[in-house]
């Protein structure tokens, strides 16, 4: 079905949230109507199990500007928020939470800074959190400096959902796992300009939380993984290279000083066995690290001829002293 254009595109991500969806729908229009016109609204039922999609049906079929996207399984909140992305049409997308954390009050705050500093990405800072101290405020503190220095996106916050993107930065990133919280790491690569504002974080009034202290470990390992693609995505041989051949070299080393020993009849304090064993191991070792190397080397280049995709993002591009728009939207 063909919509009409829209400028903007809230895109809200729900799961078992009936008591804050209404009262959210009220602030987000309160906030968007008569100052972001024409706006729409993106409602993504995560397979909720109370009536929520009952709720959020209801609303669409009263409100034109509201989307509905119910998804068959809950696949979690990176896909929810992939979906709504996709469905959503506006030239400036505003993400956020369905649990009423996150004020709508904000979203001029965002959208502001976003057009002031010819911003990419506007990232909500939860500057005074009203979490858990021990289960969510330290383990979050820690977690965004991590993120912060691996990834060299200067943020304190990147765990909030309550951002502001322009649709052809959030359109060129494939989210998948739970790499919602790294949207500005992984924009980045693209070249994006990222900054963040203080918003308010609001204590959840109704509902349960969905996260505990095990997601901080799963971050961990996607941190990983984000740290892993933006730095040796196109060439992961220079990751695997080093490791395998400082792996041979010691076990080359190893190698010669019991053969010295050997010609030399010195007694070790360990029989030279072990040792033999070990240094063989290594080399091993390293010729399958070099190997892994050169397999992802040709997994990413079949990767990118594969999908017609450039390893780099042009912003700008002149031909016979002309602007060529380059991602503009219509």
């Amino acid at each position: 079905m063909k919509r009409d254009k829209v400028n903007y595109s809230v895109v809200v991500p729900f799961h078992n949230e009936e008591d804050n969806i209404p009262i959210l729908y009220k602030k987000i229009v309160a906030v968007m109507q008569g100052r972001y016109e024409p706006f729409e609204m993106v409602f993504v039922d995560d397979s909720s199990t109370d009536s929520s999609y009952d709720i959020l049906l209801d609303i669409a079929l009263n409100d034109e500007r509201v989307v509905l996207v119910k998804l068959k399984r809950n696949y979690g909140q990176t896909a929810a928020l992939a979906a709504g992305f996709d469905h959503a049409e506006g030239d400036i997308i505003i993400s956020m939470d369905g649990d009423l954390q996150h004020d709508p009050q904000d979203i001029p705050l965002l959208v502001e800074k976003l057009f002031d500093g010819n911003y990419d990405i506007v990232s909500g800072w939860r500057k005074k959190r009203v979490d858990n101290l021990l289960l969510r405020r330290i383990p979050s503190r820690v977690a965004n400096w991590m993120m912060a220095k691996l990834s060299g996106v200067e943020l304190h916050d990147f765990g909030t959902t309550f951002k502001v993107y322009r649709k052809s930065t959030i359109k060129q990133i494939n989210l998948y796992g739970e790499m919602h919280r790294f949207i500005p790491a992984l924009a980045s690569w693209n070249g994006a300009r990222i900054t963040e504002v203080p918003i308010k974080n609001v204590g959840r009034e109704a509902g349960k939380s969905h996260y505990g202290i095990s997601r901080t470990f799963r971050v961990m390992f996607d941190l990983l993984t984000v740290r892993f693609l933006l730095k040796y995505v196109t060439r992961p041989l220079h990751f695997f290279g080093p490791i395998g051949l400082v792996t041979i070299s010691l076990s080359v080393l190893l190698g010669l000083f019991l053969l010295l020993c050997k010609l030399l009849s010195v007694d070790l304090f360990v029989e030279h066995g072990p040792l033999l064993i070990l240094a063989a191991m290594m080399f091993l070792a390293g010729i399958q690290l070099i190997c892994t190397g050169l397999v992802a080397e040709l997994l990413a280049r079949t990767y990118f001829e594969s999908q017609n995709r450039n390893i780099y993002t042009v912003e700008r591009l002149v031909i016979k002293a002309a602007d060529v728009p380059i991602g503009k939207e219509g």
